[in-house]
C-alpha cells in the first residue's frame, strides 16, 4: 500500500510546484489525512508493545531533505505546499510567503521562522521499528511527501515537541488534536511502526475530540 502511494509522488511533484508557482495557491495541510473512522481502524491494527531504546540512533541514519527535482529539496517542497503566495528564487529557496502553523495558530512571513516537522519524529520511529530498517527505507520515511508525515509549523513549537509521542506532547491548539492524532496514526500504520499503551490511550482520547 505504502509503496504504491509513494510512487505517485514522483509523478505529482512537478505539477504541485508548477501549479503553486503559477497561482500562488498552497495546500494548507499534508496529503492523505484519513477520516476519523479510518484512523480508528488503523489504530486498532497497530501492534502495541513497549518502545525500544534510542541506542544507536542518529539523525544521520535518516538522510533527509532529499533533492526532489527542479532545484528543490524536500523542505522547500513542503514550504511551498503549506504556505500561501510563496515566492521562490532560482535555487527554490522561499524568498517570501505566509505560513500559518496549525499547531499553535501563529502566522509567519519568513521561512526561517518555520520548521518542517516530522509528525512521527525520527527518533520515535527508531524506537518503534525503524532501527531495523535499511538506510534507504529510513531515508524514504524522512522524506515522505505522500503520507501526512511532514508539515510546516512554528520552529520553537517543533523544537518543544522534540521526539515526544502524543502521551508526552500535543499541539498547543487543542482544536488540532483530532487532526494530529489522525496524521500520527496513519504514518505509524503506513510504515508499520509500533505504539505503546500510553501512546494508544492518548491517541484514542484525541480522536474523541473529532
Amino acid at each position: 500500500m505504502r509503496i504504491a502511494r509513494n510512487s505517485l509522488i514522483v509523478l505529482g511533484l512537478s505539477a504541485l510546484l508548477t501549479t503553486g508557482l503559477a497561482t500562488g495557491t498552497a495546500v494548507a495541510e499534508p496529503p492523505n489525512i484519513p477520516s476519523e473512522t479510518t484512523a480508528r481502524s488503523e489504530l486498532a491494527a497497530l501492534t502495541v508493545q513497549a518502545d525500544g531504546t534510542s541506542t544507536g540512533y542518529s539523525r544521520d541514519k535518516f538522510p533527509h531533505w532529499d533533492d526532489q527535482g527542479g532545484s528543490c529539496n524536500t523542505r522547500e517542497v513542503v514550504l511551498k505546499r503549506d504556505g500561501t503566495n510563496v515566492v521562490t528564487d532560482s535555487s527554490c529557496a522561499a524568498t517570501s510567503g505566509t505560513w500559518k502553523s496549525p499547531y499553535d495558530g501563529a502566522t509567519w512571513t519568513a521561512a526561517s521562522d518555520v520548521d518542517i516537522d516530522h509528525v512521527v519524529p525520527l527518533a520515535a520511529a527508531w524506537r518503534t521499528g525503524a532501527s531495523a530498517w535499511t538506510t534507504a527505507k529510513r531515508e524514504a520515511f524522512a522524506n515522505d511527501l505522500t503520507n501526512p508525515q511532514l508539515i510546516a509549523v512554528t520552529d520553537n513549537v517543533n523544537q518543544a515537541k522534540g521526539d515526544k509521542s502524543p502521551d508526552e506532547w500535543k499541539p498547543p491548539l487543542t482544536g488540532y488534536w483530532c487532526t494530529y492524532a489522525k496524521m500520527w496514526i496513519d504514518v505509524k500504520y503506513e510504515w508499520q511502526l509500533t505504539i505503546d499503551s500510553a501512546e494508544k490511550a492518548a491517541l484514542t482520547e484525541m480522536l474523541d475530540r473529532c
